[in-house]
């Protein structure tokens, strides 16, 4: 764990570093398959970026709704103040920004959304290790395992031995990004994202059980509702798929 890296005056946060490095490999991943594709590479760039700017909206508006009762007091002076950031509503809006992008460049469709697979398994993978390194919360419930660990100089500190979750989803990411880069030109269009549904929704539904978040609504926490509808969508989309005659194949 290591909050903050000091180079003589200047301070760098770990966790800044990390959500940089994410849409750095966003960037490399996207660009790398739009090559495959007979793309212009600087779309990735592009696209980066809208999903920069969406993301950051999306996560601070999301921030601000969960916390509307601190945050309304100064709504514009917390809206500027650039902490407190939600990865869900990140999503939303980087996807946002990013469908608005594609839209003007004519490339909304699946092969989009199969584009996109990839990158978001390893931006996601890498983003949480910033959260591992500045110990901001995201930690999990007491343990008595062996890999357990406290975060006793983080953001968020804690002397308990803890579940490192940053560390579950940051495995369990890059292994799903490597898992639907050998896929890529195996299955069909829409395939490729449906099954990144399945299992990002999978992964963050069962890492929850052993996380800190308050439960809403059966038992489940905001996070796992919507990883369960993530399931469902994916599932649906990948049996619509399945029965759907197989694509002729040009002579």
């Amino acid at each position: 764990m290591l909050p903050e890296i000091h180079l003589g005056p200047i301070t760098l946060q770990t966790f800044g570093i990390a959500f940089a490095l994410c849409f750095v490999a966003v960037g490399v991943t996207f660009a790398l398959r739009l090559r495959e594709l007979g793309k212009p590479v600087d779309w990735a760039y592009e696209g980066t970026f809208a999903a920069l700017v969406g993301g950051l909206i999306g996560a601070r508006l999301d921030f601000m709704a969960q916390n509307w009762s601190e945050v309304q007091k100064d709504f514009f002076g917390n809206l500027f103040s650039g902490s407190g950031l939600v990865w869900f509503g990140g999503l939303l809006g980087g996807a946002i920004g990013v469908v608005i992008w594609a839209w003007r460049r004519g490339f909304l469709g699946l092969q989009l959304l199969d584009t996109c697979a990839v990158p978001l398994s390893i931006g996601y993978a890498v983003g949480r290790i910033g959260c591992q390194l500045s110990g901001d919360g995201d930690y999990g419930i007491h343990t008595s395992l062996p890999w357990g660990m406290s975060y006793p100089d983080g953001t968020v500190p804690t002397t308990d031995t803890v579940h490192p979750t940053p560390v579950y989803e940051s495995v369990s990411m890059a292994l799903v990004a490597v898992f639907l880069w050998q896929l890529r030109d195996r299955v069909r269009p829409g395939a490729l994202f449906a099954l990144y549904l399945v299992l990002a929704g999978t992964e963050r539904l069962l890492v929850e059980f052993v996380r800190r978040n308050e439960e809403i609504f059966a038992g489940l926490t905001q996070p796992q509702l919507i990883s369960v509808g993530m399931i469902v969508v994916g599932v649906a989309w990948l049996f619509r798929l399945r029965r759907e005659p197989a694509p002729a194949i040009a002579a």
